[in-house]
């Protein structure tokens, strides 16, 4: 009898030491953003590529072999459009500082308009103060946007050094890590601990693999489609539309009003302007009858307002990073749910 209580009590000093690690490791990585960031962008290119290495050994390759393999094949193709792309867009982003006078007097011309008309049909007079302050608070945010793409993008290079060192130590090392905590795991959660975080990392990585597909075949779409119509800067409307598509049903909105604003002022309500919205509709259209539900959906199966709670959710609590994770979170969650359920009502 006094065994077995001490036993229950080492299984319990256990389970709070376990949590508590877990718990403190997460504070950290929230404290360290400019190491945790790397490092959750490592953890989920490794969760991506990590299948090939024992695909490979399946080939009669050893493990060190299918590392090297896996590691110098991302390398490879990640790196070329990297180099390619970034100075192109870091020259778009300092050329386009010189468009925004004009789309700004081209706004204030419409708004102009639009004061005569109301004041003609209903004699209100709207204030010049509304026009003032949208105008105050979009050069504002523009500016500040457009002058953090080079710290962005310094920040970038940053990552370029350490991501791949993350991945590559993971892919060499993670069965080792993974073999370590679950040593540290209690053996009255043991099995369930592992498969939910065995779930949890399929989801997390299977979503952000679809994320990509899908925000690249966007991406690509309307970046083809703007150089074909000859429209500037679209290297850059095309990677803004590829980001914005990762967030759901607003983010094609967000990534397509610049697109617009900057078209009405440049080329005016004529065929470029409609030939460029059909471009927006056809390639975000393309994503919603057939890339979303094949690829993202099946993965996530979670309700269309769950959906979009986590991601306001998300946002709030730490940005853009929010946006991306929070669905496969909200997915996790929904796993521990089920699992709760499963203990509490039906055993």
């Amino acid at each position: 009898m006094i065994e077995s209580t001490k036993a229950i009590k080492r299984e319990n000093v256990k389970l709070v030491f376990f949590l508590g690690s877990i718990l403190l490791f997460f504070c950290i990585l929230a404290l360290m953003p400019r190491v945790s960031i790397p490092l959750l962008i490592g953890y989920v290119i490794y969760l991506i590529v990590s299948p090939a290495v024992p695909t490979l050994e399946k080939l009669g390759i050893n493990n060190t072999g299918a590392v090297w393999i896996v590691f110098s094949s991302l390398i490879f193709f990640s790196s070329y459009p990297f180099v390619k792309i970034v100075p192109t867009v870091t020259s778009e982003a300092e050329n386009i500082q010189y468009y925004l006078p004009k789309i700004e007097r081209y706004v204030q011309k419409k708004y102009e308009l639009f004061q005569l008309e109301v004041k003609e049909r209903t004699s209100f007079e709207i204030s010049d103060k509304y026009l003032i302050d949208g105008l105050d608070w979009v050069r504002i945010k523009s500016t500040t946007f457009l002058l953090s793409i080079p710290q962005l993008l310094a920040s970038v290079i940053e990552w370029v050094f350490l991501v791949p060192l993350v991945v590559f130590f993971l892919l060499k090392d993670g069965m080792s890590f993974k073999k370590g905590i679950l040593k540290l795991t209690p053996n009255k959660i043991f099995e369930r601990f592992y498969f939910l975080s065995h779930q949890f990392n399929k989801k997390l990585g299977d979503y952000i693999f679809a994320k990509f597909v899908e925000a690249s075949i966007v991406g690509i779409t309307i970046t083809s489609g703007l150089l074909i119509l000859n429209v500037r800067f679209a290297l850059l409307f095309g990677l803004l539309a590829a980001f914005t598509n990762i967030i759901p049903y607003v983010g094609p909105i967000i990534g397509f009003i610049p697109a617009l604003v900057f078209a009405l002022a440049e080329y005016g309500s004529g065929t470029t302007l409609g030939a460029l919205i059909m471009l927006y509709l056809i390639a975000n259209a393309i994503d919603i009858a057939i890339v979303f539900p094949i690829l993202v959906s099946k993965v996530v199966d979670l309700h269309p307002l769950t959906v979009v709670a986590s991601v306001i959710l998300g946002s709030q609590w730490i940005g853009m990073v929010g946006m991306i994770i929070s669905i496969p979170l909200a997915a996790a969650l929904k796993l521990i749910i089920q699992e709760v359920y499963k203990e509490i009502y039906q055993e």
